[in-house]
This record gives C-alpha cells, structure tokens and sequence, in this order.
C-alpha cells in the first residue's frame, strides 16, 4: 500500500473507491492492520499536539462514545478493524476549527455511537456516517451511506436531519431505521415512534406515522405498515428475514458481506424464507442452511470476493 494514499485515506481525503481499496487492504492481513494501526498513531498524535496548543484545558470536554461489538474472535485483526473513526478539521469564514468525524464498518461487523446531542445511532455492515463533532447551525446534520437505526435527541428549535444520496429525511425526536447504501437502488426508511418527514432539496415529499415505513419503487415513494420489528434486530447482530424471496434475501447477504454473488441456479429465487442469522456466523452459514430446503450447490472464490450458485 502507498502510503501517500495511505495517508489520504486517514486524513479524509480518499474517494469511494480509494476508501474501498484502502479498508479491504487492512483486512488482508494482520500485518497490513498494524502498518494501517502505526500509521493512524502517528496522525493522531499529530492531530492531538495541534489541537491542545490551540485550545484552553477548560474547553475539554468529551465529545461522544463509542462502543462496537465483535461477534467473531477468532482473529485479533477482526477486533481491531471493527470500525475506522477519522477525524476531519477545517476553517470556517471565521477561522475557528469545527471538528467532524467519519465511521466506516467493515462487511460482517456493525457498530455503536453516541453523538454530541445525545442522539445514539446504530451502524449496520458496510455502513459509514460523517457527523460534526459540535452540531452549530439551525440543524443538526448528519450523511448515512449504508444502514443506521437512530434513537434521535429531541430540540425543537434544532431538527435533526438525516441526509443520504437520494433522500433526506428530517426529524425533531423520534427512533427510525434508514437503509440507503448508495451501491445499491434499495432505499427505505421504517419509524417506530415519533414522526419523520421525507425530503428532497429540502422539500417535504411525505410524512411517515409510527410503525409504518416508505420504500422506493421505481421513481415512487411507497408507504405500508411494519408487519415484523424482528428485522431491527440487527443492532444485535442479528440477520432477520420474514417470508422473503430467495432472491431478496442474496441481495440482501451482498449488501451486508459485501461479497458478488451470481445465481445461475434460477429455480430457487422464488422460493421464499423465514428465520434469523447471527451476522459474525458469516454468509457460508447462511447459505448451508438456506440449502437445507432448497437444492443447490455454491462455489467460493476468495481472490475474487465471488459466489457461485448453481
């Protein structure tokens, strides 16, 4: 690995596709993950010496937790390489430094935060969230890419807004479930209490009610109820599927593992499924007991990231 790019990526400065290369570069090898460890030290004790000279010792305070849950130990990487937190300052037209963070969580892993207001949010499998450190303004802004449940902090003179690349969705405090990845055309948002307003541009597309939920289909926003709250369940580490199609259920399994799964068996894609996963069992598992009631055999290329069904 380059270690310009390298660099790039710790500082906040990489692309999609270099974060991409630089995460699945960490996770090739424990050696790879203590460069990356060295590396990341090194920026943050840099960071740390700038920013105590400029700030007063009472201006210290904690700024948010986080906590990650690891599912597999069987490799002290995998513990390591739960989450990638980065931290991004820059000067706004009056000179001061407001600090913002970025998370990234692996495929297979998830994670935990709480944020400056209090909001707590949960981050499932190959999901990143950018937030301020502070939240300042008339709103308090955060960017999902991926899947996160939110139990938002209530203010209501400062609505919390949830911005993804084809909706946003605005809140004053309430608890929701977005699933937005931006690799892929699946979009829904599922509210369990309070209310949550659908945007684009900043106009207001619908209003959701509790235990209801608005996915895309096609160009078109669509309500319906939540018929199971099973499928939240994945804040702890659960993969949940209620009478899903075959053909959802791998679509889902290639958002969450990341990995490219080709069906050429096409007889099973109809056929439909209900039960529950641990996350950190891994999509092998997955597929050996979806086997059990459906005939079919897999092949899996590690140097490709690829699965075959046949």
């Amino acid at each position: 690995m380059k270690n310009d790019l390298l660099q790039k990526y710790i500082s906040g400065e990489a692309s999609e596709a270099e974060k991409k290369q630089v995460t699945e570069w960490v996770q090739e090898s424990p050696d790879n993950m203590r460069e990356y460890l060295a590396q990341r030290k090194l920026y943050d004790i840099a960071l740390w010496q700038s920013k105590t000279m400029e700030e007063k010792p009472q201006n210290k305070r904690k700024i948010f937790t986080l906590r990650s849950a690891v599912y597999s130990m069987t490799k002290i990487a995998a513990m390591i390489a739960i989450v990638f937190l980065i931290a991004h300052y820059w000067k706004n037209k009056d000179t001061e430094k407001i600090s913002y963070q970025s998370i990234y969580v692996p495929a297979g892993q998830r994670a935990e935060l709480t944020l400056a207001d209090g909001t707590k949010v949960w981050l499932n499998s190959r999901s990143s969230l950018k937030f301020p450190t502070n939240f300042q303004g008339k709103s308090r802004n955060v960017i999902l890419d991926g899947e996160g449940f939110f139990t938002v902090a209530k203010n209501k003179e400062v609505p919390f807004i949830v911005k993804t690349k084809k909706y946003d969705v605005k809140v004053l405090g309430t608890e929701f479930n977005i699933l937005a990845y931006s690799t892929d055309s699946i979009w829904e948002t599922s509210l369990l209490e309070g209310s949550v307003e659908i945007q684009t541009n900043g106009k207001r597309e619908l209003r959701l009610e509790p235990n209801t939920m608005v996915r895309l289909q096609g160009n078109s926003l669509v309500k319906q109820h939540i018929k199971k709250m099973e499928y939240f369940r994945w804040r702890e580490g659960l993969i949940c599927f209620d009478n899903i199609s075959v053909k959802e259920m791998i679509e889902k399994l290639k958002l969450y593992y990341g990995v490219d799964i080709v069906i050429n068996n096409q007889e099973i894609l109809g056929n439909r499924y209900t039960g529950k996963f641990r996350a950190g069992d891994g999509i092998e598992h997955v597929l050996k007991v979806l086997r059990l009631n459906n005939r079919f055999t897999y092949e899996k290329d590690d140097e490709t990231n690829k699965i075959i069904i046949n």
